[in-house]
């Protein structure tokens, strides 16, 4: 009788620690596949500056990666954030939207400065060493290659995602350009 009252306790006590274990893996949260995307880097800006990570902590911001020798991606793109800065009115001031290179060869600051005077004046172009440019790309699960063409020269196969990031820094969603802008707009005053 000992024996089977010993067996029953010992059964009852595994089964409760293996019950606790399950519940420890159920009720702790797993870190979401949004949280994987973003992170360090320090790139420069078009006027010279140095730019980290932090730059996207206190507003909602927009991140694109790109190159200023794009033939309509990249324009495209740019000119669709714009006309959501245009949607926002004054509000626009709450969001920092920042172009990142993804052809630091041939993108220098002043390459983006010029580059980005046909879009709104709030979008901020990051350049920087072709390392320092990869740990950005990493760091966003973005994608980008050189593909050389005939006759020379190159153009470059990227991610053509607009992260849309909250006021922590934190992945919130990408941005669907196929929405009207007054829509983005109104999603993007939500994090406000």
């Amino acid at each position: 009788m000992k024996n089977r009252l010993g067996l029953s306790l010992i059964v009852a006590l595994a089964g409760l620690m293996l019950i606790g274990v399950m519940a420890l893996f159920v009720l702790t949260p797993e870190r979401s596949s949004t949280d994987a995307i973003g992170g360090a880097f320090t790139l420069t800006d078009q006027r010279g500056a140095r730019v980290t990570e932090a730059a996207l902590k206190g507003q909602p911001s927009l991140v694109f990666f790109g190159f200023t020798h794009c033939p309509d991606v990249c324009p495209t793109a740019l000119f669709e954030i714009s006309e959501v800065y245009k949607a926002l009115g004054p509000k626009g001031d709450q969001l920092k939207t920042f172009f990142i290179t993804v052809d630091p060869e041939r993108d220098q600051p002043e390459t983006l400065k010029a580059y980005l005077e046909s879009f709104d004046p709030r979008i901020i172009g990051l350049t920087g060493s072709r390392e320092e440019v990869d740990i950005a790309t990493r760091a966003y699960r973005a994608f980008a290659r050189k593909v050389p063409l005939e006759g020379g020269g190159y153009v470059m196969d990227h991610t053509a995602l607009v992260y849309l990031m909250d006021k922590k820094g934190r992945f919130v969603s990408s941005m669907n350009f196929e929405r009207p802008p007054e829509e983005n707009a109104k999603r993007i005053a939500e994090l406000f």
